[in-house]
């Protein structure tokens, strides 16, 4: 089987070794064999590729329902713009908008429902209205009390890297590392268990260049030193304009070539606002890997003198 090499005695990781990431609400999702795609939902006027378009609670839900028929298999509600000159919203008006399409939702798809914040309070109502994911854009380190969270519902957990408000090390893996394994120190010592997380290196967040987001993808690879399933974000991002000369609602194709890419170096979930040209890059990335998986199967078995003929 094909392989990616890991640092530091780590096991080996292949990109179709299964697991599974537990989430609240007694659910799980299957990872490795297939790629898994998480749908981007802004409930926001001010997201920078579809601010504004989605504002209201049945074009929320609308979208949502959308992105699950076109092959999304987790939702991702997100009540503030992450970019990096939104303004910030209360706590109150995040939860005023993203709770009610939380709890549409929950009555009305199979779907995972993730939800994109860092404040505890508004990830507890989340999951109380039937969230099943908490996804945290500063890894645990803004306000920690989500972890203890996740230990309490089981909620699962996506911790993401990033370099905001903080002095970054030269090297990027090196950066990646530093921060989160901290991050994942926080999610120990609340009791978090493993299979509960998933780790976004957090492509576009304080990687200022286009080169330092390349330099990320081409190392993606080294993230497997952590051994937990990987979660990719590169989905319309200003280094992928900075390449191709487009606009963010034209940059898709651009992020399905991320996205294969990515998958071949092992990601297993994939955060995009356009589902249906991911999934289909992403089905031709899965058959290719399977390929050569049974290739290099078939190919051990060929000189295995004890195999059977």
């Amino acid at each position: 089987m094909a392989a990616f090499f890991v640092s530091d005695g780590i096991r080996l990781v292949n990109q179709l070794d299964s697991s599974f990431w537990r989430v609240a609400h007694g659910r799980e999702i299957k990872l490795g064999k297939r790629s898994v795609i998480m749908a981007i939902v802004n409930v926001t006027p001010d997201s920078f590729s579809d601010g504004g378009r989605y504002q209201t609670v049945d074009s929320a839900v609308e979208h949502a329902l959308q992105a699950v028929a076109d092959g999304a298999e987790i939702l991702d509600i997100g009540g503030e713009s992450t970019r990096p000159d939104a303004a910030s919203v209360s706590a109150a008006e995040e939860q005023a908008r993203v709770l009610p399409v939380i709890e549409a939702l929950s009555g009305r798809t199979q779907a995972l429902i993730s939800v994109d914040t860092y404040r505890a309070e508004t990830a507890r109502l989340a999951i109380s209205a039937g969230a099943h994911i908490v996804n945290d854009v500063f890894g645990l380190q803004k306000e920690p009390e989500i972890a203890a969270l996740s230990a309490e519902t089981g909620a699962g957990l996506c911790i993401m890297h990033t370099g905001r408000n903080r002095q970054k090390l030269a090297d990027i893996i090196d950066d990646q590392i530093f921060f989160l394994d901290r991050s994942l120190e926080i999610a120990s010592a609340a009791g978090v268990l493993r299979d509960r997380i998933v780790l976004d290196p957090g492509f576009g967040f304080a990687k200022e260049t286009p080169g330092e987001n390349l330099e990320l993808m081409a190392r993606f690879e080294e993230l497997h030193r952590f051994g937990l399933p990987l979660l990719a974000g590169t989905s319309r991002k200003r280094f992928l304009g900075a390449v191709t000369g487009r606009e963010p609602a034209e940059r898709d194709a651009a992020t399905a070539a991320t996205s294969a890419l990515l998958r071949v170096q092992g990601a297993a979930v994939f955060r995009v606002h356009n589902v249906a040209i991911n999934r289909d890059a992403l089905a031709v990335a899965d058959a290719m890997l399977a390929a050569r998986n049974d290739t290099s199967k078939a190919c051990h078995d060929l000189s295995d003198p004890h195999a059977t003929l």
